[in-house]
């Protein structure tokens, strides 16, 4: 059966320039991160002097910042064609994005400023217990920052759980529960965009909701000491918020693939009852997936432990199965004519699936106690992050908005941003089965092959990104007025 992949709905003005807008922001902010990343890696290399302390902030910073452009950007992917098939509030969209960028200045403040540098991660007490290297005031700066940014994000996922229950009545309507058991004819499930978008609105929330327990209870700490808590149970919440966030961006990103290849295809996106019950399955392990970050916490009961790792094995496999087979057998011999938005969303599949398999050897108990603590953890999620959920929101970007842009480079900005991101990560990989430590400011003569590898790596990739986006940039104004459905 098949599920129209084109949505019936057309995007007003006013909207399109909001997601314009969210891309025009991520892809400033992408690339500063993505220069704050090559900084650590020329520091690592000896290719530059970078003080430890300064080292320590940037990788906050770049960790902090990245996860977040990511879920702008994802975010930016699932709203404009969710859109198309349910009602959703374009002022609450720009809500988030304000909301966001508000966090953001918080968060870049207490670093660059506060000298905060506790990582993206914040575990609990080492905001409150910095050994003067930040007050308590940076830190609580990082922390308001980060729930500047949930909040927006929580309107957003309600409001778009709002225009789901308009049309189909519930959310599991809305993630093809019914056609996934089989208990529903299959041609009468949701369009893809809008199955993906249910199962990112179920898991965000519950995410942002123990995200936002976590971090108010560490700004508590902070200002009344007296007021402690199980720092285990604070990890756990943490990594459970985490995890789901950066995993929901891919589901958000993924949605690029579903609705842009068929309009190259001429093909419609074909659903059935595996393709259903994968978001659901998805659903599920996303929400439990996360003791597999707390492998290495001997204090972690062993059930949760072993669940952890289980599901690891597969959380990551039934979306991505279908996924793939669906974005192999709609290009197949379609005759498509490929460019670089094209290109772009189809790597992002494979660099998808192609991460997934070190997450999972690291998601293994006996490799984790040897790998996790090793450059193999950046290698494997740069891999899926850089290579899969960013080229795809970059495929979005130079589908939506590169038609009439004055410079015609996106092919190269695509070769070297594949060419230079795949070296980059094949740096970490290599590094980390060679038991190079992550979250080193300074490495020994041994390392420094590596870490060269990966700065040459990191440079190409960084020119291919400049290059798409500031062509997306030069031709914001004609894409701001120009329409959507034709293939760019």
């Amino acid at each position: 059966m098949t599920t129209e992949a084109i949505g019936t709905r057309s995007t007003p003005i006013g909207a399109r320039t909001a997601v314009l807008a969210y891309l025009a922001v991520s892809g400033v902010v992408l690339l500063l991160m993505m220069l704050f990343g090559a900084t650590m890696r020329l520091a690592q290399a000896q290719w530059i002097s970078l003080d430890p302390t300064w080292f320590y902030i940037i990788l906050t910073m770049h960790g902090a910042g990245m996860v977040g452009i990511a879920g702008l950007s994802g975010a930016a992917v699932m709203w404009y064609f969710v859109g198309r098939y349910v009602p959703v509030s374009t002022a609450v969209f720009l809500a988030n994005l304000g909301f966001f960028l508000v966090g953001a200045v918080l968060i870049l403040g207490s670093g660059f400023i506060g000298g905060f540098a506790a990582a993206w991660t914040f575990l609990f007490p080492l905001p409150a217990h910095s050994g003067s290297l930040w007050s308590i005031n940076a830190a609580a700066c990082y922390l308001f920052g980060l729930i500047s940014i949930g909040v927006g994000f929580l309107l957003l996922h309600l409001d778009i759980v709002r225009g789901i229950l308009s049309v189909y009545g519930g959310l599991g309507a809305g993630l093809g529960f019914k056609q996934g058991f089989g208990l529903a004819p299959e041609d009468t499930g949701p369009p893809p965009a809008v199955a993906a978008s249910t199962m990112v609105a179920i898991v965000n929330i519950v995410g942002i909701v123990f995200g936002a327990a976590i971090l108010v209870m560490s700004l508590v700490n902070l200002y009344v000491p007296s007021f402690t808590f199980n720092a285990l149970v604070a990890k756990n919440m943490i990594y459970l918020f985490g995890h789901i966030f950066i995993n929901a961006t891919i589901y958000m990103a993924v949605i690029a693939v579903y609705e842009i290849l068929p309009r190259y295809t001429h093909r419609a996106w074909k659903t059935n009852w595996a393709f259903y019950l994968a978001w659901v399955m998805s659903t599920l392990m996303v929400l439990t997936v996360y003791p597999h970050h707390l492998l290495m916490d001997f204090a972690m009961p062993t059930w949760a432990l072993v669940a952890g790792q289980i599901i690891s094995w597969l959380s990551g496999l039934p979306v991505l199965l279908v996924t793939a087979f669906g974005a192999l057998t709609n290009t197949y011999r379609s005759g498509l004519k490929w460019d670089a938005a094209s290109g772009l969303v189809f790597l992002g599949v494979a660099g998808w699936a192609i991460g997934v398999i070190p997450a999972i050897l690291d998601g293994t108990i006996a490799i984790n106690s040897v790998m996790h603590n090793t450059q193999w953890v950046p290698g494997h999620f740069h891999t899926y992050l850089l290579l899969g959920m960013i080229a795809m929101m970059l495929g979005f970007m130079t589908w939506l908005g590169g038609a009439k842009s004055p410079l015609g480079l996106a092919p190269v900005g695509f070769w070297l941003y594949l060419v230079g991101g795949s070296i980059f990560v094949l740096a970490f990989l290599s590094a980390g089965s060679a038991s190079v430590p992550r979250r080193y400011a300074v490495h020994l003569q041994a390392w420094l092959p590596y870490d060269e590898i990966g700065s040459i790596g990191a440079c190409l990739a960084i020119a291919g990104v400049a290059i798409l986006v500031v062509r997306f940039l030069a031709g914001l104004r004609s894409a701001a007025a120009g329409g959507d459905d034709s293939v760019r």
